[in-house]
C-alpha cells in the first residue's frame, strides 16, 4: 500500500501525544518528521515530550526539529498547564529518548522535506501555527508543495474554548493563523465544531490500556485530561481535538468539509483569535479553506481506539 508522507507540527500536550501515537499506529501514513512549537507548554518541554512519545512507541528514528519559541508578534498570554500538567503530559514521566533533536530549525527541516519528496506531503498542524506561517513567509516555494495542510484550530459556530470567541491554537498566535489561512494552501480546518462532539470515554481508554504497556502509558497520560474534563465540563470522557485532526490527515474524507472564506481576528479586543467563517455560501476563492462541519463522532472514536489497541498489542 502506498503510504502518504506525513509531518506533524505539534506542541505536546496530552491530546498531541495521543495524535502522535495514532499516526504511528496507522499504515496509511509514513511519519517522516515531527516539528515542535510553543503552545500548551514551553518549547523546550514540547520538544522533550515529542521525543519521549516517539520513543515510547519505538520510533526514536523519526526526526524531531525544534521550531518557534514564541508567537510571531505578541507573546502568548498564558500556557495550558492547568489542563495538560506543568510538563504537558498529565504528570506522567515517560522514559527519556536516546535520540537527539535534528540540528536544523523546524522550518528548514520542513522545507527540505517538502522540496525533496517525490510525493505530496501531508502536514498536520496541531499546535499554534507559528512554524507554518514562517514556512509560508520564508520558504514559499516549499510551502506550495504541501499536498494537504490539516489544521486543528478555530471554530465556525461554537465560539471558543480559551475565551468566549477563540480556540486555543489560533488564540496562541492569531497573526500566524491569519497568514496561514490566507496563503491559498490546500487547507482543512478541523475546529471545535467537529472536535467538541468527539469524546473518548473511559470505556474506550480502558480498551487500549488493557492491550499492552504502551496503551497503559497512554491511558495514564490521559488521566489528568479526563479529570479536567469531568470537573470542568461534566463529560464522561475527553475531547480528542488533535487525534481527530490526525484521523482526517490519515483518512481524507473522514470529516464533511465545505469551502469557506475564513478571517482571523488579530485585534486586541474580546474577539482576538476568533476565526470568522463566512457560512453564507460555498466559496470559490483561491484562498478559501475547507472547513470541517460534520463528523461521525462514534466512528472517529472507534477508529482511534482500535488503532491504539493494535499499536499497544504490537509493542507488547
Amino acid at each position: 500500500m502506498a503510504r502518504t508522507p506525513l509531518v506533524i507540527d505539534t506542541d505536546p500536550g496530552i491530546d498531541d501525544a495521543l495524535a502522535l501515537l495514532l499516526a504511528l499506529a496507522s499504515p496509511e501514513v509514513d511519519l517522516r518528521l515531527v516539528t515542535t512549537v510553543h503552545g500548551n507548554v514551553e518549547l523546550a518541554q514540547t520538544t522533550e515530550n515529542a521525543l519521549r512519545v516517539l520513543h515510547l512507541a519505538g520510533r526514536s528514528d523519526v526526526p524531531v526539529a525544534v521550531g518557534a519559541r514564541s508567537s510571531l508578534v505578541h507573546p502568548q498570554p498564558e500556557r495550558a498547564g492547568h489542563v495538560h500538567g506543568a510538563a504537558g503530559l498529565g504528570g506522567v514521566v515517560l522514559p527519556p529518548s536516546p535520540a537527539a533533536v535534528d540540528p536544523r530549525p523546524a522550518v528548514t527541516a520542513l522545507a527540505d522535506l517538502l522540496e525533496s519528496s517525490a510525493e505530496p506531503v501531508t502536514v498536520a498542524a496541531i499546535g499554534p501555527l507559528t512554524n507554518i506561517a514562517l514556512l509560508v513567509s520564508v520558504y514559499p516555494d516549499a510551502a506550495a508543495r504541501i499536498g494537504r495542510l490539516v489544521v486543528m484550530g478555530g471554530s465556525a459556530t461554537r465560539g471558543g474554548n480559551v475565551t468566549g470567541a477563540a480556540e486555543f491554537n489560533v488564540w496562541a498566535d492569531p497573526e500566524a493563523a491569519a497568514v496561514v489561512f490566507r496563503a491559498g494552501l490546500p487547507t482543512v480546518m478541523v475546529g471545535l465544531d467537529v472536535t467538541l462532539p468527539t469524546v473518548l470515554t473511559e470505556a474506550g481508554i480502558a480498551r487500549f490500556a488493557a492491550a499492552g504497556p504502551v496503551g497503559a502509558q497512554a491511558a495514564a497520560v490521559l488521566a489528568q485530561y479526563l479529570d479536567h474534563a469531568t470537573s470542568s465540563y461534566g463529560t464522561d470522557g475527553v475531547v480528542v481535538h488533535d487525534a481527530l485532526a490526525l484521523t482526517e490527515a490519515i483518512v481524507p474524507g473522514t470529516l464533511d468539509v465545505v469551502r469557506r472564506d475564513v478571517v482571523v481576528d488579530t485585534g486586541h479586543g474580546a474577539g482576538r483569535g476568533q476565526t470568522l467563517v463566512d457560512r453564507r455560501a460555498v466559496s470559490t476563492s483561491p484562498t478559501a479553506v475547507a472547513v470541517a462541519e460534520g463528523v461521525d463522532s462514534a466512528a472517529a472514536v472507534e477508529f482511534l481506539v482500535t488503532r491504539m489497541e493494535r499499536l499497544a498489542a504490537s509493542l507488547s
